[in-house]
């Protein structure tokens, strides 16, 4: 099923590259042999025993040949983030959690300017909500994590950081819901919903009609869920994971849950298991560490929540990356008001012990949620700057080595592994709909050639929390080749930007259906009429009929 079918001999054949005698993995088919890869005009021409030779030449020898690593929490949407990931093997990077404003414009932009890996993005709920209850803030470009942390310092000038703690009436969440649905006509991934940054503002009604503006073009909501970092009961983090994973199943919606690294891990992966031997397309991610990183004023971060509910102490939890080290609450609350966006790391020990588990659950997909590549103040290095000036978390230039190398130390099939980093996020995007994810995550002929070649006896992560250390390139991964073009080689990042968009089709027509009171009291009451006064939960202004 793998050898190419031609009249003439491989060996007369013209390939663009070809990759001779490493050890060939395909993940779907779970083929595996040394073999030779012949790539041309971007795809895997041929798999073969027999000697081909090409324009350019890899001796693969000892390596395995394996589909790029695939991430779908990559918020590493700048050159020099984006070349750490390089280094750790990664060829395709989708932000499905924060996602983007103006998505458009947002793949217009990445087009002319070229990008070195693949790239796509849902729509931002979170930045749409800004929209709406920020409106001092002048938003005329697109907005990703590139930028975002300006326009976040901007809503909290008048005090009220209006996107993360303000409820929107039927009116506001209407405005809401078009933008969003303007967004996934033009071709975004699905809805990026950061419910723990707006826990106390996205009331769940207006989570379930983001998810069903997303479900109309039957495409995911990627989310962030409301109670993450909690293992205290009422707030636990599997009730958060039930508010959208009930939405999900009555819309038939696919969806994904972002780093599933919480206390109640277990029960969100059995309840996903289940889904899924329902037909219902659910997984989640992890990342393989054992703190996360955040901006500062994280609404799930204020003292209320932190030390009064969930019991921590910030002087032990809360490491600041550009000052090397840990805070105490007075520095905290001096950084909320002083530099809201700042990136912290956040560190849960709990973590620790339930990571072997992690390694080993199907389905259960590795998405780095890479962080910026930003220096120790804060703003974003040039694509040449050294590794040790990048200041934010270690798993933005390390996590999938990482999951190499512990997947080598505990004797994890590394067919497994590679199934975690690259083909079951392909598969349950591909058929979420999304075309370009149908030919990736696999080594097949035909496919794109998206490749990482790496050394599965060496390859290891480098880079630390300690300062310096923190985007130490991962080791082991000497060839990366992004749509049959070489962009690492001999472990060097090369300046060539083949990466393509993943997106859906521009659409002609919209499909916004606003929220309408006399509608729903037709379509749910026995009420003939609507009565005067309706409850628009507690939002705002009362509801007219």
């Amino acid at each position: 099923m793998l050898l190419f079918v031609s009249c003439l001999p491989a060996s007369a054949q013209t390939y663009d590259l070809v990759i001779n005698n490493g050890r060939v993995m395909d993940p779907e088919t779970m083929y595996d042999s040394i073999a030779n890869v012949g790539v041309k005009d971007g795809r895997i021409a041929i798999i073969t025993n027999e000697s081909i030779d090409g324009k350019e030449n890899i001796d693969a020898t000892g390596l395995v040949v394996a589909p790029g690593f695939i991430d779908t929490h990559f918020h590493a949407v700048d050159p020099f983030a984006t070349k750490l990931a390089l280094c750790d093997g990664v060829t395709t990077g989708m932000d499905l959690e924060l996602g983007a404003l103006n998505v458009k414009d947002w793949y217009d932009k990445k087009a002319e300017e070229g990008w070195q890996i693949n790239y796509g993005t849902t729509a931002s709920l979170n930045i749409i909500r800004m929209l709406v209850h920020d409106p001092e803030v002048k938003i005329e470009e697109p907005v990703d994590y590139s930028n975002i942390i300006h326009y976040i310092n901007e809503s909290t000038i008048d005090g009220i950081p209006g996107w993360s703690v303000n409820r929107s009436n039927i009116s506001q969440m209407n405005k809401v819901m078009k933008k969003l649905d303007e967004e996934l006509q033009q071709g975004a991934i699905g809805v990026g919903v950061g419910a723990a940054y707006m826990a106390r503002g996205l009331t769940s009604y207006e989570l379930f009609e983001a998810q069903r503006t997303a479900a109309r073009y039957d495409r995911l909501a990627s989310v962030h869920t409301r109670y993450h970092l909690s293992s205290e009961t009422p707030m636990e983090a599997p009730i958060a994971f039930d508010e959208m994973f009930t939405n999900a199943v009555l819309l038939d919606a696919p969806l994904l849950m972002a780093h599933d690294n919480d206390y109640g891990w277990w029960e969100i992966e059995e309840k996903l298991r289940l889904a899924r031997s329902r037909g219902l397309n659910m997984w989640a991610e992890y990342y393989p560490y054992d703190a996360g990183s955040t901006s500062i004023s994280a609404d799930f971060l204020r003292p209320d929540l932190w030390e009064k509910n969930y019991g921590y102490k910030y002087e032990e939890t809360l490491y600041d990356p550009s000052t090397d080290k840990f805070l105490n609450k007075s520095e905290y609350e001096t950084l909320v008001k002083a530099d809201p966006g700042r990136n912290i790391v956040v560190f849960m020990p709990a973590r620790t012990k339930w990571l072997p588990y992690w390694l080993t659950i199907p389905e259960m997909t590795v998405a780095t949620d890479a962080m910026g590549g930003v220096g120790t103040d804060g703003k974003l290095l040039p694509w040449n700057a050294n590794y040790s000036e990048y200041a934010g978390h270690p798993r933005t230039a390390g996590c999938d080595a990482k999951v190499l190398r512990l997947g080598r130390e505990q004797g994890v099939p590394l067919m497994f592994t590679l199934s975690q980093l690259s083909y079951w996020s392909a598969k349950h995007l591909g058929d979420a709909g999304i075309e370009s994810m149908k030919e990736r995550g696999r080594v097949q002929v035909g496919k794109v050639a998206d490749l990482t070649l790496f050394d599965p006896n060496t390859v290891a992560d480098h880079a630390t929390y300690k300062a310096g250390e923190q985007g130490l390139p991962s080791t082991g991964i000497p060839y990366v080749i992004v749509n049959g073009t070489i962009v690492v080689k001999d472990s060097e990042v090369l300046p060539v930007k083949p990466g393509q968009p993943i997106r859906y089709p521009v659409e002609e027509k919209g499909r916004f259906e606003p929220v309408d009171v006399n509608k729903w009291i037709s379509e749910n009451t026995i009420i003939s009429k609507a009565i005067p006064a309706v409850d628009d939960t507690s939002a705002g202004q009362e509801l007219k009929s």
